[in-house]
């Protein structure tokens, strides 16, 4: 943990900001190992405090180390003064993403008039980017549960339960199994599936349908992120010859990934083999995103992103391309992969031909 600060201490100094005031839980999470729900801290040069009121004093004195632990009331912002005092701190930057326009104006009143507030935008999040090999381990841990349950399925089936169903048994095994959903389950059967956000409903799952399921378990803190297109019994060959090319595109994409790959460049394998096919417009959301104390992280694989924006060694990122037919069917494959030098790593162990699921 202190090796992230002190990284995030260049990152200021490279701002010319003294200290960063980090507020979003999740940073300070990985700033700090600390897993409660109310904090602050603050990071600069000889500066490393942190704060949090009298419900989590113990278990910060069991998580948190290399830092000040202070005990303030539960409000935080009323004890940033005295924290800054000792430091010096002249200019402050502050996480942008989650202060509101009455936010900022508490905190600069609770700042001494010689601050210099500053937004400092989401530089722990650039950080948070790269994992290390700990934090793989802990994601590989939570794909090999994905996979585990995604098996489970295979013994309950489809057969005359509705998708609500199958989502709520797939929660529930996470559970038992000792995580908890990285995000609300997505059961998807037949003209569902075009709906790439669908929500489970109670239409019973038809028999030889295509059934998305999407899902993730949350372990350790590290989110996993899957994708599966199942069939419930024999489809026809129209939805077979989909799932098909949503693999191959899948496939592509994945070889593409490696340390320095241009993040649109990859999105663009992908989407390159759809778009042959005749099915370019029915591809339209991004391939991938980031994954790791969150589900959705740095960096993107999308048409949007700049020529500039490139995988890093260490980057754990989804590819999952997909094809959605309205009214009919809809096909998505994703698997985890970790970028390294010398290619991809792929975490999600589950096959990827089609499974036919009775």
């Amino acid at each position: 943990m202190s090796e992230r600060a002190d990284r995030l201490t260049e990152r200021l100094r490279e701002r010319g900001l003294d200290a960063l005031l980090v507020t979003n839980i999740v940073n300070i999470r990985y700033l700090t190992g600390f897993t409660g729900t109310n904090a602050l801290c603050l990071v600069g040069d000889g500066l490393r405090a942190f704060l949090t009121d009298f419900r989590y004093v113990e278990q910060a004195e069991r998580e948190v180390s290399g830092f000040d632990r202070v005990q303030g009331k539960r409000d935080l912002l009323g004890d940033l003064r005295d924290l800054l005092a000792p430091a010096g701190a002249r200019r402050v930057g502050f996480e942008d993403h989650d202060v509101s326009v009455h936010r900022h104006g508490r905190l600069r009143s609770a700042l001494p008039d010689s601050v210099e507030l500053e937004s400092a935008g989401q530089l722990v999040e650039g950080l948070r980017e790269v994992k290390d090999e700990k934090e793989i381990a802990a994601i590989r841990a939570a794909a090999e549960l994905a996979t585990e349950v995604l098996e489970q399925l295979r013994e309950t089936g489809f057969r005359g339960r509705t998708e609500r169903q199958v989502a709520g048994d797939f929660e529930a095994e996470m559970r038992a199994r000792g995580a908890e959903p990285a995000f609300p389950t997505i059961v998807a059967a037949g003209p569902n599936g075009a709906l790439p956000h669908a929500t489970p409903g109670d239409a019973t799952v038809l028999p030889g349908s295509l059934v998305v399921v999407d899902f993730g378990c949350l372990l350790d803190g590290y989110c996993s992120d899957c994708t599966r297109t199942l069939a419930s019994g024999d489809p026809p060959d129209e939805a077979v010859a989909v799932y098909e090319l949503v693999l191959r595109a899948q496939e592509a994409a994945l070889g593409a990934v490696r340390a320095g790959a241009v993040c649109r460049e990859v999105d663009g394998v992908a989407r390159e083999v759809i778009a042959e096919a005749g099915h370019g417009d029915r591809f339209g959301h991004g391939l991938g995103h980031g994954v790791g104390l969150e589900v959705h992280e740095g960096p993107r694989l999308t048409q949007s992103a700049e020529d500039s924006e490139r995988l890093e060694a260490g980057n754990v990122v989804s590819v999952e391309p997909g094809v959605y037919l309205p009214g009919e069917l809809g096909v998505r494959i994703e698997d985890l992969v970790v970028a390294r030098d010398t290619g991809p790593e792929v975490l999600t162990s589950f096959p990827k031909t089609l499974t036919i699921v009775e």
